[in-house]
């Protein structure tokens, strides 16, 4: 530690402004269920900011209570980050603000991105306070691989949408990570496997609470497993590896247009061949305009 200006102690890295410590936006990292998660240092700097941007301020009281800390709390969330930043911004030039997301990562799928941008564009320190998040907790024992990754977050909800974001990322390598509300999820589902094709996959349930459970298998397996859902839900997806990928031969080709003598659309018919084969989609669509 260092003495600054004022006599104060405080962090190397720290810039000064106009003789003093600049006040600092804490990104800080929350619990996704077991309380017992939380770092000492982000209940450190809970205590220690004067205000807390909370976006569920009922959850955070829960948190804040459990371990006797009463600082001040404001709502952000969703539908007034935008009414509450200049608010916070203008308390940021004064103190300190930790900014926690009804749990988990900020900005990770939560409101938090358009605060610290307006944070960074000031010129206000930001400081991450790393912690529980579900992606990674999810992709850390999905038993997929975790050397790379795409994250997506939450999908549209309209059908069309959804699948058209799906189909962007069908040849990439990498395991795919989605965040899914339980009402969507026979559906979302669904739609992956005409997307992506009958992969592997692990379907992270409560993570870290009562209930917890992962399920893991083929997709097809998920849907008839998840029929009346309930909790939150963390899907980790199998990339397309292209390890089993077999040549275009003229029995795929029969394959393909027997389908399509059956009425099956285009997309289901590549996407259960891709899936089966590790062949393209592209390569696939060839032939079957052929």
């Amino acid at each position: 530690m260092l003495e600054g200006l004022s006599g104060k102690e405080f962090t190397p890295g720290l810039r000064l402004r106009q003789d003093k410590v600049m006040p600092t936006l804490y990104v800080v990292a929350t619990p996704i269920g077991n309380l017992e998660d939380v770092s000492l240092r982000a209940l450190r700097v809970l205590r220690e900011v004067g205000l807390i941007a909370a976006e569920d301020t009922r959850k955070t009281k829960r948190l804040l209570a459990a371990y006797d800390i009463k600082t001040l709390m404001t709502s952000y969330h969703e539908h007034n980050k935008l009414t509450k930043l200049d608010y916070i911004l203008n308390y940021l030039e004064e103190g300190d603000v930790a900014l926690v997301s009804e749990a988990g990562t900020p900005g990770m799928s939560d409101p938090g991105y358009e605060l610290i941008t307006a944070a960074v564009r000031r010129e206000i320190l930001v400081v991450p306070v790393p912690g529980p998040s579900a992606v990674i907790a999810a992709l850390t024992i999905s038993g997929l691989p975790t050397d790379r990754f795409t994250y997506l977050g939450f999908l549209p909800r309209k059908a069309g949408s959804r699948r058209k974001i799906l189909e962007s990322v069908a040849d990439r390598p990498g395991t795919i990570i989605i965040l899914e509300a339980p009402h969507r999820l026979p559906a979302t589902l669904k739609d992956m496997l005409v997307s992506l094709g009958d992969r592997r996959i692990a379907v992270c349930r409560e993570l870290t609470k009562i209930h917890e459970e992962v399920f893991r298998g083929k997709i097809s397996q998920a849907i008839e497993h998840f029929t009346q859902p309930r909790g939150e839900f963390t899907l980790v997806i199998e990339g397309n590896t292209g390890v089993n990928k077999a040549p275009l031969t003229e029995a795929i080709e029969q394959e393909l247009n027997q389908m399509r003598l059956a009425g099956v659309t285009a997309k289901e018919a590549i996407a259960k061949v891709a899936g089966e084969t590790g062949l393209s989609r592209k390569e696939l669509y060839r032939a079957w305009l052929n």
